[in-house]
């Protein structure tokens, strides 16, 4: 039976749990210091660097944070425009964005197929 998964155990790769924790702690302390929110709240909230080619998600869930990363390697994500700090989407919007279609030329990215990543 195949799996849509895979199961890293602990004797295999593991990531550095400092920088772990550190990119989690940096999320939450961006949520409360610059947004004034509640990282505890349900709501998911996402960021993003300036060359909009990499995206951080951190949501809570009744046990602990989820801290969701993805880089494109040929593409940007495309946000609606930013007028502030801020913005919010909605989940139509914010699935437009995960998918990289464009919000004003609506064209589906090329897919992009590795057999090896390094």
């Amino acid at each position: 039976m195949r799996c849509g998964y895979h199961l890293i155990p602990k004797s295999g790769f593991t990531i550095s749990r400092s920088i772990f924790e550190n990119r989690l702690i940096v999320s939450v302390l961006l949520v409360a210091d610059t947004l004034y929110k509640d990282s505890t709240s349900g709501q998911l909230f996402v960021f993003r660097n300036k060359k909009a080619d990499k995206i951080r998600m951190l949501y809570w869930e009744e046990s602990g944070f989820w801290l969701v990363y993805k880089r494109n390697e040929k593409s940007r994500f495309i946000f609606p425009g930013i007028s502030n700090d801020a913005i919010e989407l909605s989940v139509s919007q914010f699935q437009r964005v995960l998918s990289e279609l464009d919000f004003i030329q609506q064209e589906e990215p090329e897919k992009l197929y590795f057999s090896r990543f390094y």
